[in-house]
């Protein structure tokens, strides 16, 4: 069967695109069509990450630190003086910080937390807008995450940085209204990765973590999600299909946080 939700020759640019979560999503947006911008601080890292990309995708590679604002603003221009246009960012570098309780956490880590997950996200938005904003088109979707939606012992650091990315999330779609603009946040849960395995390995004190069933028994789907599953509903909110959501967050984490 194809693929309804295409993305022919849309503008992609993607932070993060290293991870396990970003690199999924661009192999998924590349693969419906999209023109791929790949952003990470880690030059062979995401190297590796576009390898298997399409010709089609006809990636740019920028190497940049999403704190700061000189070197967002340059990935943009590289974007823009490239491609001409920037339809959909995936606005989605982030950092787990360090797992401890709230008393035992250093100010320099707590800072460092905030400045990746928060002003990461503003600054990409403040510099990718402006060009969406003149084009009257454009989707841009946040990474946020269930540690957004409740509280979660030893993470209350990177917890409060994600309810900070739902809110500009939704402040920011409230002042794109009728301008063509559309922003959402996605919310992953228990997603196998490197992050999920070291703030397990955080909570046990530097011991072996539970083992998988222990962890999943809070979850109704019953198991780890994947990162495909995520880039899937990012995908969906770059596409057209989408044109009716803004300030939206989708959550996908196999039902952890329906009770």
């Amino acid at each position: 069967m194809p693929d309804r939700i295409r993305l022919d020759g849309k503008v992609a640019v993607v932070t993060g695109a290293a991870g396990v979560i970003g690199t999924a999503t661009m192999r998924l947006l590349a693969a419906r069509g999209a023109r791929i911008v790949a952003v990470d601080r880690k030059k062979a890292e995401l190297r590796s990450a576009i390898k298997d990309l399409p010709a089609t995708a006809d990636p740019l590679l920028v190497t940049a630190d999403v704190t700061r604002e000189e070197e967002v603003a340059e990935y943009v221009h590289a974007a823009l003086d490239k491609f001409g246009t920037i339809d959909v960012f995936f606005n989605n570098a982030g950092i787990e910080g360090e797992v401890r309780p709230i008393t035992d956490y250093p100010l320099e880590s707590f800072r460092k937390v905030l400045d990746v997950n928060v002003v990461g996200v503003f600054l990409g938005m403040k510099h990718v807008l402006p060009s969406m904003l003149k084009n009257k088109k454009g989707s841009i979707i946040n990474t946020a995450s269930i540690a957004g939606l409740m509280g979660s012992p030893h993470i209350a650091v990177y917890s409060a940085s994600k309810h900070a990315v739902i809110g500009l999330t939704k402040s920011t779609a409230w002042e794109c209204t009728g301008t063509g603009v559309r922003i959402n946040c996605v919310c992953p849960g228990l997603i196998d990765s490197r992050m999920l395995s070291a703030i397990l390995q955080g909570r046990s004190g530097g011991n072996e973590p539970p083992p998988q069933d222990k962890i999943v028994e809070r979850i109704p789907a019953r198991r780890l999600g994947q990162a495909s599953e995520v880039a899937a509903i990012v995908a969906f909110l770059a596409s057209d299909d989408a044109s009716y959501v803004s300030g939206s967050h989708y959550t996908v984490d196999g039902g952890r946080t329906a009770a």
